[in-house]
């Protein structure tokens, strides 16, 4: 696994990981969850990885505030999960740009999309913490029922600061914006 530190971002230090092919894994400094499956170590890319300039250009574009677009959509993304896990990042990809959804409502989503039922928001939950491809993955843009900020493994601060850069208000508890 390659590995590439961005330093100086409006979130902080960003960590990201390639398989070198697509991006395996971007992380906040200090999230909970940070590392690669199986305690794998990164090695420093000699020269930019395509996934990472491509990364790289999507999250200025973010930063600079603007919509960058869905990130699958630029950025070639390889997270590595459970199958269940999988189907609930494939349903973060689906929030639009300055929306929200809350657990439950990813819940419904995955009860029809995989068929089966019941399935949990706190399932759901587990599997948004333990999104490897933060910010591009959008697990900032769930928020708990009725729209509070809850969980979220690079800090809550950080949350509020991502969802305020696309124009949600997460001092409003009742913001939530469905897709």
């Amino acid at each position: 696994m390659y590995g590439m530190v961005l330093e100086s971002t409006p979130v902080g230090r960003l960590t990201l990981a390639s398989d070198g092919e697509a991006l395996t894994g971007l992380w906040l400094e200090g999230q909970k969850y940070f590392g690669l499956p199986g305690g794998a170590a990164l090695v420093p890319a000699t020269g930019e990885l395509p996934a990472f300039r491509a990364a790289r250009v999507w999250l200025e574009v973010y930063f600079a505030g603007g919509d960058p677009g869905p990130a699958e959509q630029s950025v070639p993304l390889a997270p590595a999960g459970t199958a269940f896990q999988r189907a609930v990042w494939e349903q973060l990809l689906q929030i639009p740009y300055g929306r929200t959804a809350t657990y439950g409502h990813l819940a419904r989503r995955l009860e029809q999309s995989l068929g089966r039922s019941p399935v949990s928001p706190r399932a759901v939950g587990s599997a948004v913490g333990r999104n490897p491809i933060s910010i591009l993955i959008p697990c900032h843009r769930v928020v708990g029922a009725g729209g509070s900020l809850t969980g979220y493994a690079g800090g809550l601060e950080r949350k509020a600061r991502l969802l305020e850069r696309e124009g949600v208000d997460p001092s409003r508890p009742l913001a939530v914006r469905c897709f």
